[in-house]
């Protein structure tokens, strides 16, 4: 057998044709012997056995003359090549097809899909908020491009869709090099509704969103625009990422985003749920509209008179945002109006202006809380661990009066402190094993002591959270998952790409919580329309509240309902910095969180 398969391919045929004769000769003697309508003569039994074979092994059945047989057999080989060659070509076809298909080196014939560009830790979260952004949308597709196996990217992305729970949107994964315009060429960026880049997880990540910055710009052409959303690690490199992007695009600092997220959260404690509740795709995020018929009207009464909706700010017809306005500011022609809402859906507006309600008494203040006595108060962040951004978040802190202090060990925990908590050295292979090593002593200093200090914890995964030991005095802040939602959401709507930046910044207008009592005496019975004008009169914009028995946010919650407010229920607000100072509270007892 072995010889014969070396002789090569003729041998091979010869030895078939011999084994097939071997069996199918015998096999039409007996046929045509055992028939009793078979010719009587041993000539035309012959012939009819001949008959069989030709038929069986399709090499032509003829009977008479030689010739007339060889050219019989002749016509069936010419018919057995052709026929074996065009189901080769065919098969050889499909393969290649398949196979192209399960590397992921097929042509996106999609129009107005989200494409997504590279592979990072924020992929499975911007894939998940794009298909939740999609879900309302009929015939529309999530595209992702990266040099990765497509079975890895879809095994990883598979649960990403089970979890969506969304049925009307395909997603799609091709494997090819961003950076390369014959591969970026494959997912028809230019059709694309979105197109959004990431860094990979490499010290060079930069350079190939750079690289594919360029790549996007030489497929597209700069007189097809199309709507871009990049991202850098560090921030030196965003002023290069934004030249390669070409006017338009958007170019997020992933370092600059993360670090003032950090102060935000050190500043206001509980605040990382709430800009992980806004920023996402499930419940209420923030909407762009632009309505007839509301021109004219000032922002107190376009915030009175949206039935279903919290009024956040407008947008200026030039593209920049104006939150939180002053209440007499004008809704010129040409602006556009940001709601916080439930979804795309335009809110509904009262047809008449909403009078104001009567103001509520104001809460009487405490003995000693004045301004100067508030701004006396010491404030100190014990900063644990470091990396490239701490540096900004030390910058950070000091421009909002806080002193930062680095410590090497878990300090003795002291409730007027506040603790941060770094990930680890940027060359680490894992950042988050020093910030959950570091939680467990913080939590085991606390038994010991018996205090607590309100903790910010960055992570980097967000599959580390459950791990990490944290109480309700802990924010855990997930980096790479923010920086997701929120390229998710410009994605989606680039003119909350300004709106956004001023939010996430310490200064300016900004996401506070502050105590429902600043607003309403405690023990009021009153809705959440009553605390947006009351807290419209102190001049901030009421987005949703917590409960003082609950971490969970509730954004934009049904206006007409009732509660009675308590000490304890917090006001979530856009409200200038500064614009109120919260009290610092003296030392909570060990078995109380720590809350605003």
């Amino acid at each position: 057998m072995d010889r014969t398969v070396v002789k090569g391919m003729t041998a091979a045929a010869g030895w078939l044709a011999l084994v097939c004769l071997a069996v199918v000769a015998p096999a039409s003697a007996l046929l045509v012997w055992t028939d009793n309508r078979s010719p009587d003569t041993l000539q035309g039994k012959v012939a009819t056995v001949w008959r069989t074979v030709g038929q069986t092994l399709r090499i032509g059945g003829e009977v008479g003359p030689p010739l007339r047989m060889v050219l019989s057999v002749l016509l069936a080989l010419v018919s057995l090549l052709y026929v074996s060659t065009l189901v080769g070509l065919v098969t050889t076809a499909i393969t290649d097809r398949l196979t192209e298909l399960q590397r992921g080196q097929s042509t996106v014939v999609e129009r107005g899909h989200s494409l997504v560009l590279g592979w990072s830790e924020q992929t499975p979260t911007l894939v998940a908020e794009l298909l939740a952004a999609h879900a309302q949308r009929r015939n529309s597709a999530v595209v992702v491009l990266a040099d990765r196996d497509k079975l890895d990217m879809e095994r990883e992305l598979r649960a990403v869709l089970a979890a969506a729970g969304v049925r009307r949107v395909r997603l799609l994964c091709r494997r090819g090099r961003p950076a390369d315009p014959a591969a970026l060429a494959r997912v028809s960026p230019a059709a694309a509704g979105a197109v959004v880049v990431l860094p990979p997880d490499t010290p060079e990540g930069d350079t190939q969103v750079v690289k594919t910055l360029l790549a996007l710009r030489a497929v597209v052409g700069d007189t097809r625009p199309v709507r871009v959303v990049a991202a850098v690690r560090q921030t030196q490199h965003v002023a290069t990422a934004r030249l390669a992007a070409g006017p338009g695009a958007v170019v997020l600092d992933v370092d600059g985003i993360a670090a003032r997220t950090l102060v935000q959260c050190v500043i206001e404690p509980g605040l990382s749920l709430v800009l992980e509740d806004l920023l996402d795709f499930a419940g209420a995020e923030l909407h762009v509209h632009r309505v007839p018929g509301l021109g004219g009207r000032t922002f107190a009464e376009l915030r009175a008179a949206c039935a279903d909706a919290c009024v956040v700010g407008l947008v200026r017809p030039d593209g920049s945002p104006l939150l939180n306005p002053p209440p007499q500011t004008v809704l010129g022609p040409g602006d556009a109006v940001v709601v916080l809402a439930m979804n795309e859906t335009p809110p509904t507006w009262n047809g008449a202006r909403a009078a104001e309600s009567p103001p509520p008494p104001p809460p009487s203040p405490g003995p000693g809380a004045t301004a100067s006595a508030i701004r006396a108060v010491p404030r100190r962040v014990l900063v644990l661990g470091w990396n490239r951004r701490g540096p900004e978040v030390v910058d950070g802190l000091a421009r909002n009066g806080w002193e930062a202090v680095r410590e090497e060990t878990p300090p003795t925990p002291d409730p007027a402190d506040r603790v941060l908590v770094l990930g680890g050295p940027d060359d680490h292979p894992d950042p988050d094993e020093h910030t959950l090593v570091t939680l467990l002593r913080l939590r085991a200093a606390e038994r010991e002591s018996g205090l607590r200090s309100p903790t910010v914890a960055e992570l980097t995964d967000a599959r580390h959270r459950p791990l990490a030991p944290a109480g309700p005095h802990t924010d855990l802040v997930v980096g790479g998952r923010l920086v997701g939602l929120l390229m998710a959401q410009v994605s989606q709507t680039v003119e909350l790409a300004a709106a956004f930046d001023e939010l996430f910044s310490p200064a300016g207008n900004a996401v506070r919580l502050r105590p429902a009592t600043d607003y309403v005496p405690a023990g009021t019975e009153a809705s959440f329309a009553a605390l947006v004008e009351a807290a419209g009169r102190q001049g901030d914009t009421a987005l949703g509240y917590r409960p003082g028995d609950s971490r969970i946010p509730l954004l934009n919650p049904p206006k007409a309902g009732t509660r009675r407010w308590a000490h304890d229920d917090t006001l979530i607000v856009v409200t200038t910095a500064g614009t109120h100072q919260p009290q610092e509270h003296p030392v909570s007892p060990a078995d109380a969180p720590v809350l605003p």
